[in-house]
């Protein structure tokens, strides 16, 4: 595979004359200009050294969509959007105010001094990932000075069971000082 002058490869080499920015053989994706038309060329361990192989676009369409849905359903892949909803419940003042809403809802205030430790900021964003996840509900009441509450919703009934435990494993494993 010889680069010619104006073709293009992923690593925006325009290449030279005589030189190969992908060697044959390499498995490699680069893509070349031919009679004007831009196609998708792989150069596979498998194909004879200096044979090309046009790949269709729609098998890499198929194989990429084969694999965002596998990666979908598996939590340790990095697209899997499982993990937006394991970091949030993985974080320290989340899962805990998670905890103390397990009793009823409770405003601002009062998980705030339940929580100790936490700054308002923290509180307050911990919060709206709650809400924004469906985790907790925010009810506002027309007083004044206006009420808020937050409560848990089904989602974070649910959610709260395995915290739960873990909470319970923390307090007994974990040696106090």
């Amino acid at each position: 595979m010889v680069t010619r002058k104006g073709s293009w490869s992923p690593s925006g080499d325009r290449g030279s004359p005589g030189r190969e920015p992908y060697p044959a053989g390499t498995g490699r994706l680069a893509r070349h200009r031919v009679d004007g038309y831009s196609a998708g060329v792989s150069t596979s361990t498998s194909d004879v050294p200096g044979t090309e192989h046009v790949l269709d676009s729609r098998d890499r369409d198929r194989d990429r969509d084969r694999d965002r849905d596998r990666d979908r359903d598996d939590v340790y892949a990095a697209a899997c959007p499982c993990r937006s909803m394991l970091d949030l419940l993985a974080n320290k003042w989340t899962a805990l105010a998670i905890g103390v809403l397990e009793g009823g809802p409770h405003r601002f205030g009062e998980l705030r001094r339940r929580l100790q430790g936490v700054s308002p900021k923290v509180l307050s964003a911990s919060l709206k990932r709650l809400e924004g996840a469906g985790l907790v509900s925010r009810t506002v009441f027309a007083e004044v000075p206006p009420r808020v509450e937050y409560a848990l919703t089904p989602l974070g009934r649910g959610a709260a069971v395995p915290l739960a435990g873990l909470r319970d494993w923390v307090e007994a494993n974990v040696p106090r000082h």
